[in-house]
């Protein structure tokens, strides 16, 4: 197929997480390497490990050397827009000769990368489908088109924060823990679009099924256990170099590592604030104004500022059926317009935007303290249109909404707060607004940190 790139798997042998951090497929004129590996069970120290891998790749990420994301799960696809747009998208292909396929991904890209992708997009595509029908005898088309449907979902959910694609492109995904056949499936997908994919297998391997296949090599790290992988690590900027940072760059971007018996943890300026003070951290909540494919306004929320490089994040439900967004941010009579949704996920009710313009964005809370019932916290947000109003109140329970846990607080919320802040006496995000109860007086819920951690990493530059 005319511009499709081929793709050899695993010419070289990886045997550590340090190997796979390291190992860039050669380029040749018939194509390039990448690799498919899955890591069997797991090491003593297999979580500094996956915390010093996490820090060198998105280090490199930050220097725009690679991507680079760790997935602990891939979402359902069950929002009826989602499932019309990827259904869409699957029929252009097909009824085109199954020559190309354009996603979300693709227009975010420069012209000749994004018509490029969209030529490797549809081959992998096809590519993959085969591998799925192979030993099947009844694989109708119907199930065949969902499948591929999920596919193209999955891909602007891993590969939404993409900003470039070229055939020598590094493009590196860990993946946790995959046992339904789709979605290992899926990650050999991911390798025919030039990605090198590491399935950190420690709780079991594969069924014997998807084994046969052939399609990823295995390495042993140990064994089996059902003790869950650390999550994603929180970067942070430094204000002061560490030991062997560079005095020259102190606004590098660093990592927190777990250290055993480091009794001279220094904290940074980390004190509790006022409520005046919280007050003032509404410079970094925006207000989101939504429009329609015919400029129809079709509502507003909120956003938090989580990466300086103008990324905003909110919830899906405000975002969703938008065409074109405008921004509006405090002590600037500046109103910014923006048509890039980068990224998002209905299953968590999160969404990531981009604005042109440099922010100052707010912490995310990394975890260090559990958060507890009856802890104080500050809601930030845009209701009924009044733009970054504040309110106090306190934690009051958590609770798991359709598998997703969330944080139930008291502050008090209305329409419009849908995206604004949660946050705790250090002015860290530990929440995002996302519902709250009508009938009941002071009753809203929030996405835990734990699940913004994971959805934004990457995008903290």
């Amino acid at each position: 197929m005319e511009g499709w790139v081929t793709y050899r798997h695993n010419r070289i042998k990886v045997n550590s997480l340090e190997d796979f951090a390291k190992i860039r497929g050669a380029v040749r004129e018939s194509g390039r390497d990448v690799y498919f590996v899955r890591m069997l069970g797991r090491s003593a120290a297999y979580d500094h490990q996956i915390l010093q891998m996490d820090q060198k790749l998105q280090r490199q990420m930050q220097a725009g050397t690679l991507f680079y994301q760790r997935i602990s799960s891939l979402p359902a696809l069950s929002d009826a827009q989602d499932v019309a747009y990827y259904t869409a998208c699957y029929e252009h292909w097909a009824a085109a000769g199954m020559r190309k396929i354009r996603t979300k991904v693709t227009p975010q890209l420069a012209v000749q990368e994004g018509k490029a992708l969209e030529v490797q997009l549809g081959a992998a595509c096809r590519e993959t489908l085969e591998q799925y029908m192979k030993g099947k005898t009844a694989v109708t088309e119907s199930i065949r088109k969902n499948f591929a449907v999920k596919l193209l979902f999955w891909y602007d959910f891993v590969c939404g924060g993409m900003r470039q694609w070229r055939r020598d492109s590094c493009l590196k995904i860990v993946a946790q823990n995959v046992k339904k056949e789709q979605e290992y499936l899926f990650y050999y997908f991911l390798t025919l679009t030039g990605c090198d994919v590491l399935l950190l297998q420690s709780e079991g391997d594969l069924a014997d099924q998807m084994k046969h296949k052939g399609l990823s090599a295995e390495v042993r790290a140990g064994d089996f256990s059902a003790a869950s992988l650390p999550a994603a690590v929180c970067m942070e900027t430094a204000q002061q170099p560490e030991s062997g940072a560079s005095a020259d760059h102190p606004n590098r971007m660093i990592v927190k590592i777990p250290q055993r018996n480091r009794k001279k943890h220094i904290q940074t300026a980390r004190t509790e604030k006022s409520f005046e003070e919280l007050a003032a951290l509404a410079s970094s909540i925006v207000l989101i104004l939504v429009y329609g494919q015919n400029g129809e306004a079709l509502g507003s929320g909120s956003g938090i500022m989580v990466g300086r490089s103008g990324y905003i994040l909110t919830n899906d439900h405000v975002v969703r059926g938008g065409y074109t967004y405008s921004i509006r941010i405090e002590n600037d009579d500046q109103v910014y317009q923006t048509d890039e949704l980068i990224k998002y996920n209905p299953l968590l009710d999160l969404a990531l935007l981009r604005i042109d313009r440099r922010l100052e964005p707010l912490p995310v809370y990394c975890g260090e303290k559990k958060l507890v019932r009856g802890q104080a916290v500050a809601a930030i947000g845009s209701p009924l249109g009044l733009f970054n109003s504040i309110s106090d109140g306190i934690i009051s329970g958590f609770r798991k909404i359709d598998g997703v846990d969330m944080i139930q607080f008291t502050a008090p919320i209305s329409q419009g707060s849908s995206g604004g802040a949660v946050l705790n006496r250090y002015g860290e995000v530990i929440g995002i607004s996302t519902a709250g109860f009508d009938r009941g007086q002071n009753i809203n819920l929030a996405v835990g940190y734990e699940s913004i951690q994971m959805f934004i990493q990457g995008f903290l530059r």
